[in-house]
């Protein structure tokens, strides 16, 4: 019988600890034993996971800076409403346009990674952190300019560069229902997302990104971020693989938007700020570059940390902020880390624990 390869083994591993993890807290969110305020920040946790996990992809498996992470989030997020709110009738399942939605958000901010990488990722050294960071600043403001609605006719737009224009503007029969009204963002959302839907979403992107790494191609990206000259002498096309990195990275975010935007009534551009980018950002770098585990474990743990110090009221935000400064020193000390790993058992030789 053939033997069971360690990464296959390590990536059973992480599906079986997600699925494990979530049946408890299924379980736990049935039997009323979940706060409200906890059991409603379970949607956004598997938003979260999803955003670190994919920037973890270009971070630290591409090895490229990315600071508008949340940029491709807000464009899945409102892309995945209207087309939520379009197929209304047309799709009266609310589970079945649950996914169109996400695939529809997934799609959007895919393209808009394709427009961005085509010129940038040419370039070398810090220009990718740059555009990005441009990038989810102008799309916050081109949402704040949008005013989209919806009749019998079809999709109405219109993008109120002057701030003159008002819903009265789009000339909707008496059928037609305003998605998103500028600066007020999108209103009147159908919340459709579940927390079966986020396990479901985080499984799938653990999923691609775990063959992704293993594959070829991944194998190939890796090789670029530790040598890129030795990648292009033996006849690796650098731009390719990291176009290929960034794009699944953003479209995967903007899968995760979209989720993130239907569990939601009322939502505004600024939800996915350049705090947001540096938030997910944080939960990678925490979590250890490329330690796909620690992504999951690192947004999980810090997205639930500052409602677990509400009580401490005007001092949590110092408290939080100390506790990331011990976590980071924690993980980056040589010493610290050989401390651990000598009280940790060892194993002898023939595999016995010491």
């Amino acid at each position: 019988m053939k033997k069971m390869k360690k990464t296959t083994r390590t990536d059973l591993f992480t599906y079986l600890g997600v699925t494990v993890a979530f049946v408890a807290v299924f379980l736990l969110q049935s039997a009323g034993v979940l706060s409200n305020s906890l059991s409603g920040q379970l949607v956004p946790i598997c938003c979260f996971i999803v955003m670190a996990v994919s920037l973890n992809l270009v971070v630290g498996i591409s090895g490229e800076l990315s600071l508008g992470h949340a940029g491709f989030m807000s464009v899945g997020a409102f892309a995945g409403i209207i087309a939520a709110a379009s197929f209304t009738t047309t799709i009266p399942n609310g589970v079945i346009r649950l996914i169109v939605s996400i695939l529809v958000g997934a799609c959007c901010a895919g393209v808009a990674g394709v427009l961005i990488g085509i010129p940038v990722l040419r370039l070398r050294g810090d220009y990718l952190a740059i555009v990005t960071l441009a990038f989810g600043q102008i799309i916050k403001d081109l949402i704040n300019c949008l005013l989209v609605g919806h009749d019998s006719a079809g999709l109405h737009i219109l993008f109120n560069h002057n701030g003159l224009l008002t819903m009265n503007d789009l000339h909707m029969n008496e059928t037609g229902v305003a998605i998103i009204k500028g600066a007020q963002g999108a209103v009147g959302i159908t919340k459709l997302s579940t927390f079966p839907a986020g396990y479901i979403l985080v499984m799938l992107t653990l999923v691609i990104v775990l063959n992704l790494i293993r594959s070829r191609t991944g194998r190939a990206i890796m090789a670029i971020r530790d040598n890129r000259i030795a990648a292009e002498s033996v006849g690796l096309n650098v731009t390719k693989y990291r176009m290929i990195a960034f794009v699944t990275a953003s479209a995967m975010a903007g899968a995760a938007g979209a989720l993130y935007g239907l569990n939601y009534g009322v939502l505004v551009s600024s939800r996915f700020d350049f705090n947001t980018s540096i938030l997910v950002l944080v939960y990678v770098v925490l979590g250890g570059l490329g330690n796909i585990w620690g992504s999951i474990i690192g947004a999980t743990v810090l997205y639930i940390l500052p409602e677990i110090l509400r009580g401490f009221a005007d001092y949590r935000m110092l408290v939080y902020a100390i506790v990331l400064i011990l976590v980071m020193i924690g993980t980056n000390n040589p010493t610290i880390k050989n401390f651990i790993g000598r009280l940790l058992p060892k194993k002898k030789e023939g595999g016995a624990v010491a």
